[in-house]
């Protein structure tokens, strides 16, 4: 049997200031659908170290990155607080673009028998893409929220939302998924 886990990665308030204000509360209905429906959701953030010490000045992304940002002492850094975990939720910490690069997401998927992946976040050119090529590469089952997603640059958004992640796995939006959800919520014991 298939087990699915909601990724909402890089919601913090230094990438939300970059895209449009109508998009945490499509991420926050995403968050919402798959909480009320019991899938596994897992926080996943940027998170340097003190100095920025594992951030190699030839890295064309994190190299110029200012040392004080993404780091634990960084309000901006902080998962934003509309989408903040709930106890039980777990929260993972990445120090490049991959939802996996530089800590354990794929064991903690492994030992929660997660073999779906849905993603959602900021920004569709960076996390969401790097993620998605390396879940299917991974062989993850993938599903992208396409209104759960957002980059600053909308055309590249809707060019990856329509050619490039469908090579992946499915597109879809998040009430088209929820609707996926209905029949398995309502089968399960205490999820209403």
């Amino acid at each position: 049997m298939s087990r699915s886990a909601l990724l909402l990665m890089d919601l913090q308030p230094n990438h939300l200031g970059h895209v449009p204000d109508d998009y945490l509360p499509r991420a926050v209905h995403a968050l919402d659908v798959a909480r009320g429906a019991g899938v596994l959701v897992i926080h996943v953030a940027l998170r340097l170290r003190d100095g920025h010490v594992d951030a190699h000045p030839r890295n064309k992304v994190f190299g110029a990155v200012p040392h004080h940002l993404y780091t634990a002492g960084d309000p901006g850094g902080a998962i934003h607080p509309d989408v903040a975990p709930i106890e039980g939720e777990i929260v993972v910490h990445k120090n490049r673009v991959s939802a996996f690069a530089g800590n354990n997401l794929r064991q903690i998927l492994d030992a929660q028998g997660v073999d779906h992946l849905v993603l959602a976040g900021i920004a569709t050119g960076g996390v969401v893409l790097s993620t998605a090529l390396q879940a299917a590469d991974l062989d993850y089952g993938l599903t992208v929220l396409s209104d759960a997603c957002a980059d600053p640059d909308p055309a590249l958004h809707d060019m990856l939302i329509g050619k490039v992640l469908p090579r992946r796995g499915e597109v879809t939006t998040t009430d088209e998924w929820a609707r996926t959800l209905r029949p398995a919520a309502a089968a399960a014991p205490g999820v209403s």
